[in-house]
């Protein structure tokens, strides 16, 4: 795998946009395989209004984002009312996350974020353009990243460095217990319970330590007045479907 995106096909373009949009989908299509089944992913027709690219052996769809330099915390992405809609909708692809050095074209990461991780909570709406504007009134949004779990993550290549294809594929299946009839509410306390044991790093963990973000997770919560008791539950759930290994009362270890 080649980890610059640099080719002469993009030399036709005089807009940077177009350039780095070319650059990036040829990378991808001649590079990127499928992290559900590892099969090779193809590029959809131009203008596509859901997504860039798909399997055509297990028909997953994704959509590509590109960022010079660093991801950071946000990704800048379409209308937000579209969003919201795509969210709540069979429609919704996964994500390809590509950054890069904007002097060298080098790939800095490379990630896919899978579907079942979008929910509400992470896309935050931008302010109405001004009516000065072209497009006077559009809302956009952008991705949050940050409120995504890091287990929701999954690299093709992190600082540089290309992951084995193996290891890709076990990511993505690692997650795939969270792909199941989950309504968005539950998800938002799924995945805060995930953010959650990811901070304490490490694989074993107890009841008291998720306890200590009581407050945080009230924060966010403001609304449910048992919190301590959500904890139980989220746990509990994260056990039944395997995600987590309950040891013995009140310890857990993560699968």
């Amino acid at each position: 795998m080649s980890l610059n995106l640099y080719s002469t096909i993009a030399n036709q373009y005089k807009s940077n946009s177009q350039k780095i949009r070319v650059l990036t989908e040829s990378w991808v299509n001649k590079y990127i395989y499928c992290p559900n089944c590892g099969n090779d992913i193809s590029e959809y027709e131009n203008n596509r209004p859901a997504a860039d690219f798909f399997c055509s052996k297990c028909s997953e769809d994704y959509e590509l984002k590109s960022k010079q330099n660093k991801i950071g915390t946000k990704i800048v992405d379409g209308a937000y009312s579209t969003m919201i809609e795509r969210l709540q909708s069979d429609s919704n692809p996964n994500f390809f996350f590509l950054n890069y050095d904007k002097n060298s074209f080098d790939i800095i990461n490379f990630i896919v974020i899978p579907k079942y991780f979008f929910i509400p909570e992470i896309i935050e709406k931008r302010k109405p353009l001004s009516s000065t504007a072209k497009r006077a009134g559009w809302v956009g949004c952008n991705i949050k990243l940050n409120a995504i779990p890091e287990s929701g993550k999954i690299f093709y290549i992190k600082n540089g460095k290309e992951e084995v294809k193996s290891k890709v594929l076990d990511d993505w299946n690692k997650t795939n217990i969270l792909n199941q009839s989950i309504s968005l509410h539950s998800k938002s306390w799924l995945f805060d319970i995930i953010k959650c044991i990811e901070k304490l790093e490490r694989q074993n963990f107890s009841l008291s330590d998720i306890y200590q973000f009581e407050a945080n997770l009230k924060f966010k919560h403001p609304n449910n007045n048992n919190i301590l008791a959500k904890i139980r539950q989220q746990l509990q759930f994260l056990r039944d479907i395997g995600y987590i290994e309950f040891k013995s009362r009140g310890k857990y270890r993560v699968l």
